[in-house]
This record gives C-alpha cells, structure tokens and sequence, in this order.
C-alpha cells in the first residue's frame, strides 16, 4: 500500500486539477439547481485526499534518500524537455504543507463566501491555484517550474480579479500580472541560457553542472541577474513588490494563499537555483540588496497603512526579503525554516483579518476597534499569529531568526541589525493593528460585530494550535540547537527587538481620526511611507512614459507613414486610371506600343543605373590609385 502510494506521489497536484475540472458544471452554469456549495465540496474532497496522499508518502520518506522520476515529454535530435520529479522529505513536506493549508484555506471559504454567486468558480481558481503550487513543489526541473511559476501567476490574475464588476479590482489584477511579467521574462531568458550550457534543466543536473562549470565574470553575472529576476517577482521584492499590495482586493481566502504560500513559491525556486547562483558574486550581493532593500522598506511602508489586509500584506514582502539575504548567503536551510514558520504564522494572521473584514464589512483600520471581547476566537487567533511572526520565545519563529542570527553574528553583524530592525519594525506593525482593530473603544461597524460561524472559527483553532505546536515540530526535525549550544547574546537582541517593538506600538499615540500633521517634516514622511516611497508615480514617470510615448510613436509612424505610403499608392492608382480611360479609342497596336516602350524605358532606366554604379567605381579607384 505505502509502495503503491509512493510510486503515484507525482499524482498529488493531479488531485486538485481534477478537483477544479470537478467543478467547472457549477461553474460554467450547466448545473443550477442545487447551487455551488457541491462544486466546493467536490473539491475539498480532492484536496483532502491530497493532504492524506502526500503526508503518508512524507512520514514514509522521512529518512530516505532523495529520489527522482523522471518523465520524457518531448525529445528530438538536442532538444529533450524532460519532466523529472523529486520525491524528498523537503518536497514531499512542502507539499504537505500546500495541501494542509489549502483544506484550511478552502473550509474557511465556505464560511467567507457563503453568499457569493460565483462559488464554484472561486474554488475551481483555487484547486488550479493548489495544483500549480503542489507541483512546484515536487518539480525536479526548472524548465517544469517555470511553467508552474506562470500557472500562478495566470491564477493570481484570475483571482485577484475575482470581483471583475469592480474597476478597482480590474486594475490590480493587470497591475499584478504585469509586473511579474518583467521577471519572468528575464528568468526565461537564463532558462534558455542554461538549457544551451548545461544541456538539461534538472536541478540534480544543473547542480552538478555548476559544480565544474566554467564561465567568464560577465556571463555568470548576467546568468544569475536573470535567474534571481523572476523570484524577485514573485516574491514581491523591490522594485517589483507593488503587485502584492493591489492583490488584496481579491477575496481574502486566496489571500491566505499568496502570502503564505505563493509568494515562497519563488524563493523555493531560488533555493534550488543556489548552486548555480554562487558562481557569480555580483548575484549573491544582489540577493543580499534587493532582500535588505525590501525587509526595511516594507517594514516601514506596513506602518502607514489604515487597510488591514495591506498592513498585513508588506510584512509579507519583507519576510521575503529576509529569505533572499539568507540565500545570498549560502544559508538555504535557514531559508527553508523561515518560509516554513512565516507560512503557518502569516495564514493565520490573514484568516484572523478576513473575520474582522467578514463581520464588520470594512477594511479600515480606522473604522474598527473593542472586538476583543465579541470575537475571542479571532482575537486569540490574531495575537498567536503575531506571535508567531517575530522573535518570542518559545513559538517556531525565534528559533528560525536564531538560526538566521547565529550564521551570522560573528562574520556580518550588519546584517544581524537588518534582522533586528524588521523584527521590531514587524512586532510595532502588528501591535498597532491590533490596538487598532480589537482594543479600545468599540465603533459604529464594531459594536454588533459577532464571532464568526465555524467553517471559519475551525480552520483559525486548526492554525492556532498548529502555530503555538510548530517549536515541537522543529524540535522533532532535530532542527533546533542544543540549549548548549544557543548563542544567548543573540537571543538577547532578538528578544529585545521584539521587546522594543511591543513597548512602543502599545504606548505609541494612535487616533482614529490622526489626520495628515501640519508641519512638513512629519507629513512628508507620513505620505513617503503611505505611498510606498512614490514607486507607483516613479514608475509613471519614467517606465510607463517612455512605453506611452513609444506607442504614440508608433502609431504615428503606422498611420501617416505606412499608411500614408499605402493611401498613396491607391491614390496614385485611381488618378491614373481616370486619366486613361479617356485616352481610351480601341486601338490595339497603340496599346501594345504604349507598353513595349515603357518596358524599353524601364530595362534603360535599369541598365543605366548598373553603369552608373560600375562608373563610380572605376572613379573612386583612379582616386584611391
């Protein structure tokens, strides 16, 4: 039985593709008459048996050797595109992980969009979404996670424009599926680059390949330029990070998704491309700038924002950008760690958000306040989910930035402060969120605000107990140190980061009504941080100016050139057939002479020109002779 099941482990993102195919009745509006709710129980289903599938296969190869199979799609003369999957206790928990979290995201769906006409369409997005994410997951192959890569970002389109009767919603979807667009372009190209160097696109492979690869200073820079760009996409780093925070006008269970999972779908890719993107030290110091760039600019956008699931979001970006820092420094497992806690601790903090949007029908952090006391269950969800994504002991978080820390404390403490700085900015984030949102004062939308019916309170106790059980998790990994072991000056700091952070979100002064400060200093700073450093206006400015203005190019040469040309030949046609046709008398010898003496003056007009040119030839030699 558990050969049988580990054998078909390549089936686990089939279950939710055929969950979605399962669906498309309800979705397309062939079946109405028992309504959508059976589509999404069709696919919780599916996904449901993924969860089981994947976790057996898991527990059976906890202590086995890494194993591929491999798949030949196409093959012809040097061309072989070949689909290899990897069955490891990495991928086989990563999937695991997806599924888990996807029958979570799904049951919360019931309950989150219960009245929603276009159930069954949203769960057929999402059993898509699942089945790309799952086979990211146990790809082998960066030609196949490329494509995976595009098949999430196709589905966050689809999802983010969830609600396409809204403008709004429209333009984010664009927004968003544009601006990976860049990277993923780039990243094709060093897919091809590597397909043509290494021959194969395997990661066992391509691993092997970097191992005695040879390349020049300048190809290897460009190679990991192109590699990282895609990544950087995805997982909404600076420049390409506006895409995230326009995604939050998707409905919020696909938003549990994006940030838990699909935003570390990049930086999984990047985890497995590390052998190849230390053959150039100009990619690795690029990683380490774009993920320092990104965690503290994040860090301090996130405090400016009013709209929860925003202020949520940019601490996603700069988690990311944590893990970009530790694979610019050859610290893949510690990469691993963080993506794995922050997923856990960041769904829950995302379902806790959609109750409050749920019962409360706003988004603005302005607008809410007293819900602790009428929703514990979210309360309590959101304060385990905060806790879980800064340094207090003894929730998994800590031991990932201890470790993070510990690699790093001795040999670059520069970048044990950007650790020390996000976490706190993180932790200050998250305390005033929740002073905003469920202390003080109830408000006109939060005074009748009821708890949450239980297809979404199950999936929240679910992740709340799995948030506060993630140390035993590692601890049983064997992935934390000793007690001997633990650096403690490194404790000291990360405790005391979020220490500082707690103390000032809970004693700074924070009003419903703070409007913009008259004086100029505090106000430029208050909208520098509220519009995300004016990076939408600078894109404006320069990027979409110079496509506009070669457009409008464009379309000026299209039209008066080409087509003026085109216009002029037509006109030139009709005159001279209007003229003819009154020189027109029947005489058929006139006509054959008009015509042999306009041949006879072509071939002359083209003779002549050949002679002239072998002339100037014979002249320009007699000059040079």
């Amino acid at each position: 039985m558990n050969q049988t099941l580990f054998l078909t482990s390549w089936w686990v993102p089939f279950y939710g593709l055929i969950g979605a195919v399962l669906t498309l009745p309800w979705a397309t509006g062939i079946v109405r008459r028992t309504g959508p709710r059976p589509a999404a129980y069709l696919n919780l289903l599916m996904t449901g048996v993924a969860f089981v599938h994947s976790l057996i296969v898991w527990k059976d190869i906890w202590n086995q050797e890494p194993q591929s199979l491999l798949f030949t799609w196409l093959k012809a003369a040097d061309l072989d595109l070949s689909i290899a999957v990897e069955l490891s206790p990495v991928s086989m928990g990563a999937a695991v992980l997806i599924t888990g979290l996807s029958l979570l995201a799904q049951l919360y769906a019931l309950g989150y969009m219960e009245k929603d006409w276009a159930l069954a369409r949203f769960f057929a997005l999402i059993g898509f979404f699942e089945a790309a994410l799952s086979g990211l997951a146990l790809s082998d192959s960066l030609f196949l996670s490329y494509v995976l890569l595009e098949l999430l970002t196709l589905s966050t389109y689809l999802l983010v424009g969830f609600w396409y009767a809204q403008p709004l919603v429209v333009t984010a979807a664009r927004d968003a599926f544009l601006t990976k667009r860049v990277g993923d372009i780039l990243l094709l190209m060093g897919v091809v680059t590597l397909s043509a160097m290494a021959g194969s696109l395997n990661f066992s492979e391509l691993n092997q390949w970097a191992q005695t690869a040879e390349l020049s200073p300048l190809t290897a820079t460009l190679l990991g330029l192109a590699l990282i760009a895609g990544p950087a996409g995805k997982c909404a780093q600076f420049p390409l990070h506006l895409w995230l925070d326009e995604a939050m006008e998707g409905p919020n269970p696909a938003s549990v998704l994006r940030n838990s999972m699909v935003v570390a779908g990049g930086a999984y890719v990047l985890f497995k491309l590390q052998p190849i993107l230390v053959l150039s030290p100009v990619a690795l110091d690029a990683l380490v700038i774009l993920g320092t760039v990104t965690a503290i600019g994040a860090s301090l956008v996130s405090l400016a924002q009013i709209d929860i699931k925003r202020a949520l979001s940019h601490s996603t970006s700069a988690y990311m950008g944590l893990v970009f820092i530790a694979i610019g420094m050859e610290q893949g497992g510690v990469a691993l760690v963080l993506l794995f806690t922050h997923a856990i601790a960041k769904a829950l903090l995302f379902m806790s958000a959609g109750s409050v949007i749920l019962t409360t029908h706003t988004q603005d952090l302005t607008e809410m306040g007293g819900l602790w006391s009428r929703m514990p269950a979210t309360t309590t969800a959101y304060v385990v989910g905060a806790a879980g994504m800064v340094t207090l002991l003894p929730l998994g978080s800590f031991w990932a930035k201890l470790q993070w820390a510990d690699g790093f404390w001795s040999s670059h403490p520069w970048i044990v402060a950007v650790l020390f700085l996000t976490n706190g900015l993180t932790t200050l984030n998250l305390t005033r969120v929740f002073r905003l949102v469920f202390w003080g004062e109830p408000q006109p939308k939060t005074r009748r605000a009821p708890e949450v019916g239980w297809q979404m309170a199950v999936p929240m106790v679910s992740l709340t107990i799995t948030t506060l059980l993630v140390q035993l998790l590692l601890q049983q990994w064997q992935l934390l140190p000793n007690w001997a072991d633990v650096n403690w000056s490194a404790t000291m700091v990360l405790v005391l980061s979020s220490v500082l952070g707690l103390t000032i979100g809970s004693t700074i002064y924070l009003h419903k009504a703070w409007s913009r400060s008259i004086q100029l200093p505090w106000r430029f700073i208050q909208d520098l941080l509220g519009y995300d450093f004016y990076i939408d206006r600078l894109y404006r400015l320069t990027v979409v100016s110079a496509v506009n203005f070669m457009s409008r190019l464009s379309a000026w040469v299209d039209r008066y050139i080409v087509d003026g040309f085109v216009n002029l030949v037509g006109i030139a046609t009709i005159i001279s057939g209007q003229s003819l046709k009154y020189s027109s008398f029947g005489q058929s010898q006139l006509y054959l002479l008009t015509i042999i003496l306009g041949v006879s003056l072509l071939g002359f007009l083209i003779s002549w020109s050949f002679g002239l040119v072998d002339h100037w030839q014979l002249f320009w030699e007699a000059i040079r002779g």
